[in-house]
């Protein structure tokens, strides 16, 4: 067999996707499993609002189904400008931003836009996709651990030997896939660093600039608080590309509409790369979004009750996970703060199970699998470390009336395990 392109025969497919298909597979032949892995929602439980379709079908009924603008219709951007100055502060003019088919052809056409081949991307992990595309890229990945100390989130700490002579840093607030966010001093404290990073370099030189992926800021719980960039320093406008859209706050995976916003001679180039690929998002849902971003009692209303039925599986799942802790079983997890996340932790290397020992983290995966029909995404999907106890737990196809059974099968298996120190 002849070799193809270098890209193609060192590309990894999505870790996440191949976990969901094996337990489709299984699902398929009749197992029942809890299938908490990937980030998406179930539309029998979270559907898009009704209104929303509804302004979907009218628009398919109007015939919108000619090519859209390279940059998306002007509603929509108009839409989206006033969406984030209502609800975020920001002021962005519709030629600052840009539509597409979700968020990930703006990631794309991002780092294609400013990485060129060895330069420094600054990502950390467990994070999302970061390390692909710095690899799609040939950049120079310069890949950031952070901690659970820290809710898995960067300090200024973390980031600051890496800044020098940077390209790219990758930030997501709430973050996948911990469903944690970036604390204000920290996130002042690196945009402060990247603007004078900036004001140090020669005139003419290629700038550092933050990717800042804020798809899940409309869901935040309790005292949580989300915190962009530009709204701490305004001087930050010019150095940050925000990548946003309908995905997740309107359970509108699958609509396939998102957008970006940044300084205009970056949206400009991204514009024009994506116009070759053809990535944008289909006239008829760039319509019915403009629309309904423009309703803010819909909006609003829709946002209301959709946190509360999340809010009330994540707490349900940390309370659980919080007994078992206090039952003595070596889980962990951390109080929800956004997205749809949960970060837990299930540290059982060593434990005994039909007198074997659970030798890797991978074993423990198939255990929980096999033996509680649970299955979560283990952070080495993240970019961590493959024997890291930790995992993201997804809630967005979970319901909640199955979330007893799922923890009573889930014991049942832990009490069957033997400690270590109970071997002879």
């Amino acid at each position: 067999m002849s070799l193809l392109s270098n890209l193609a025969e060192t590309l990894i497919g999505s870790e996440i996707v191949r976990l969901g298909n094996a337990i489709n597979d299984r699902k398929a032949k009749g197992e029942k499993i809890y299938n908490y892995t990937i980030g998406d929602f179930d539309p029998s439980i979270f559907p898009i609002p009704q209104l929303f379709e509804d302004e979907i079908v009218k628009a398919y009924r109007e015939h919108r189904t000619n090519y859209p603008p390279a940059d998306g219709i002007l509603p929509l951007r108009n839409a989206v400008s006033a969406l984030v100055k209502r609800r975020e502060g920001l002021e962005y003019k519709s030629d600052e931003v840009l539509i597409s088919s979700g968020g990930r052809p703006l990631i794309y056409a991002l780092f294609k836009t400013i990485v060129d081949k060895g330069d420094k991307v600054i990502y950390t992990v467990p994070s999302w996709n970061n390390n692909h595309y710095a690899h799609m890229n040939d950049g120079e990945h310069c890949v950031v651990e952070v901690t659970p100390e820290n809710n898995f989130m960067p300090t200024a700490a973390d980031l600051a030997p890496h800044i020098k002579d940077a390209t790219l840093i990758c930030l997501c607030s709430p973050q996948n896939p911990t469903g944690t966010t970036l604390d204000k001093a920290e996130l002042e404290q690196i945009c402060d660093m990247i603007l004078v990073e900036n004001a140090g370099r020669a005139a003419g030189a290629k700038k550092l600039y933050l990717m800042y992926d804020q798809m899940y800021w409309t869901l935040t719980y309790g005292d949580t608080v989300h915190y962009n960039p530009v709204s701490l320093r305004p001087e930050m406008k010019a150095y940050t590309i925000f990548v946003d859209g309908i995905s997740k706050a309107l359970a509108a995976t699958g609509v396939r509409v998102g957008w970006a916003m940044g300084p205009t001679q970056v949206i400009a180039k991204m514009k024009a790369l994506l116009s070759h690929i053809g990535a944008w998002a289909p006239m008829a849902e760039q319509y019915a979004t403009a629309q309904f971003l423009s309703n803010e009692a819909a909006f609003d209303g829709f946002l209301e009750g959709f946190k509360l039925q999340l809010e009330e599986r994540l707490n349900f799942i940390y309370r659980e996970f919080i007994r078992l802790k206090e039952k003595g079983y070596p889980v962990d997890i951390i109080a929800p703060q956004a997205a749809i996340y949960l970060t837990l932790k299930i540290d059982l290397k060593g434990w005994h199970f039909n007198g074997h020992p659970l030798q890797t983290q991978s074993e423990v995966s198939e255990f929980l699998l096999n033996e509680a029909h649970l299955a979560i995404v283990p952070f080495s999907c993240f970019g961590a470390d493959a024997s890291s106890p930790w995992y993201r737990v997804s809630v967005g196809t979970c319901k909640f009336e199955d979330l007893t059974e799922m923890f009573g099968e889930l014991e049942d298996a832990l009490s069957r395990l033997q400690q270590p120190h109970l071997q002879s």
